[in-house]
């Protein structure tokens, strides 16, 4: 009988622990759902080319949050095909209207969308061409990829906006920066397109890049932390 009482009240312990523990559906639901617009970059010189800078950090925060998995994000082709149907134009990046505001979040089914800016994206050389002589005015040629001995900057302005209320609900800044000798960028052609592309390997290697990335981990950690303030 004793047997029977324990194995009787295992069991029930067993269910109750079933009923109260969330299940893999309900927690997903938990989750909120957010839209990241290509962030601005208007403020920065464009030493870089025709790289748009702010789409590729921008994809960099995306692949944060995913990987982090506290929010579900809406897929880039999709937001992508809504900015188009909403006229929406890069100078609309920084500061969007609340009118467009609610309609991307409305089209999109989301109740957050995170954008922003990128206020900081250079470097501060002293260095020398690769492979040749020197280079002149604390500058690299047209093109050139070097290393440098000075320090690479990158600071990102993000904030979480309500789409319903305009409400900003989080605030995420953060700067990176990169004081070690080694690989940079230089020159005015598009040297961040291709192999240099913002995300490749080859750009993480660079002291560019290596700021980057700094800056966008503490962007997506804050991002993160502001979760317990969403309803």
């Amino acid at each position: 009988m004793r047997r029977f009482h324990a194995v009787a009240w295992a069991l029930m312990a067993l269910a109750v622990f079933a009923l109260a523990a969330p299940s893999p559906a309900s927690a997903q639901s938990k989750r909120p759902t957010v839209a990241l617009i290509d962030f601005d970059y208007g403020t920065i010189d464009r030493w870089w080319g025709n790289e748009d800078i702010g789409k590729g950090i921008a994809d960099l925060i995306v692949d944060g949050l995913v990987e982090d998995g506290s929010y579900r994000v809406i897929e880039r082709k999709r937001l992508d095909l809504i900015m188009a149907e909403q006229n929406f134009s890069n100078s609309d990046r920084a500061e969007p209207s609340a009118a467009q505001v609610a309609k991307i979040g409305k089209a999109l089914g989301v109740k957050y969308i995170i954008l922003g800016s990128i206020t900081k994206f250079g470097i501060e050389d002293k260095g020398m061409k690769i492979g040749a002589g020197g280079w002149g005015g604390g500058k690299f040629g047209v093109g050139d990829v070097g290393t440098t001995k000075g320090k690479a900057t990158v600071a990102i302005a993000a904030r979480m906006v309500d789409t319903t209320t305009g409400e900003i609900m989080a605030v995420a800044k953060a700067d990176g920066t990169s004081s070690r000798s080694g690989l940079a960028l230089g020159g005015a052609a598009n040297h961040l397109g291709g192999d240099f592309a913002i995300g490749s390997s080859n750009f993480r290697e660079t002291i560019l890049g290596e700021a980057t990335e700094m800056s966008v981990k503490a962007v997506v950690a804050k991002l993160v932390a502001a979760k317990n303030r969403l309803e």
